[in-house]
């Protein structure tokens, strides 16, 4: 398999460069994540579609990789209940090694190719579940390993890679192949490859929270009001939704504990 993200970079003796010619590089090569993102976009649609489909069904979201892109899945996944107001189970975050490896590498643990679907058995993975595997090489056994599993077990897979014809990609009912070209680093895919699967995980969630009813206009109505700045936009929103003042806001948001709750009982 010829791997793009692996190839050398267009960027070489770095060591001799300035701080401002070793930023503007970078920068240079981030302007080409968006292009390649938008490329995708028809594949991302086509597998968000399929996931709202079977999370009206009572269906999860799984995300699951290995060191950057594990982490970046469980980023996205941690982010929708305190952003949607969804359950904590909706949208869970795997990574090879288990929630030690978020903040420091276990050595190995994305080589094993059994572990991914046995962490999955560990939720009680279900035939409306969707598994998303995130993988910026498209090879790691951990990712491959689960959803070939998946496959076998009638369970929905996609795939988020910078490889084309990689084995996840291939494995994947729904591969989203983002090519992002050669990182500036040479194979240091926490750059533009992880950038450019954190713009597809940003666009996936948003759009599946909008399409299950978690956004009203283009407001949060279901965050969680977890601290002051919260309750602030909240109580905002509630102006705007009812053309109210401040403190009678405020106080109809805290009664009733989210905004979305607080306009529709105002109405």
């Amino acid at each position: 398999m010829d791997r793009i993200t692996e190839s050398a970079s267009r960027h070489d003796q770095l060591e001799r460069k300035s701080t401002i010619d070793l930023l503007v590089g970078i920068n240079q090569e981030d302007h080409l994540v968006a292009p390649a993102v938008h490329a995708a976009i028809p594949d991302i649609a086509a597998l968000v579609d399929a996931i709202a489909e079977r999370m009206r069904r009572g269906g999860r979201l799984f995300y699951m990789g290995a060191g950057t892109s594990g982490r970046l899945g469980i980023v996205d996944a941690s982010e929708c209940p305190p952003t949607f107001g969804v359950a904590h189970g909706l949208v869970l975050g795997l990574i090879a090694g288990g929630d030690a490896a978020i903040r420091k590498a276990v050595e190995f643990a994305e080589d094993d190719r059994e572990q991914g679907w046995k962490d999955l058995q560990e939720h009680a993975i279900g035939p409306d579940d969707v598994v998303i595997g995130i993988a910026a090489s498209g090879g790691t056994p951990y990712v491959v390993g689960a959803l070939e599993r998946c496959r076998a077990e009638g369970i929905l897979t996609g795939c988020i890679t910078c490889n084309p014809g990689s084995p996840v990609a291939l494995v994947a009912e729904h591969p989203i192949v983002i090519v992002v070209g050669p990182e500036f680093i040479t194979g240091s895919t926490r750059m533009k490859s992880g950038t450019a699967q954190k713009l597809a995980l940003n666009m996936i969630s948003t759009t599946l929270m909008v399409k299950l009813g978690r956004v009203r206009g283009n407001r949060m109505v279901d965050m969680q009001l977890s601290n002051n700045k919260l309750i602030d936009r909240g109580t905002r929103m509630v102006m705007e939704g009812l053309g109210i003042g401040y403190e009678q806001a405020n106080e109809l948001l805290r009664r009733h504990g989210s905004a979305r709750k607080a306009i529709e009982a105002g109405q």
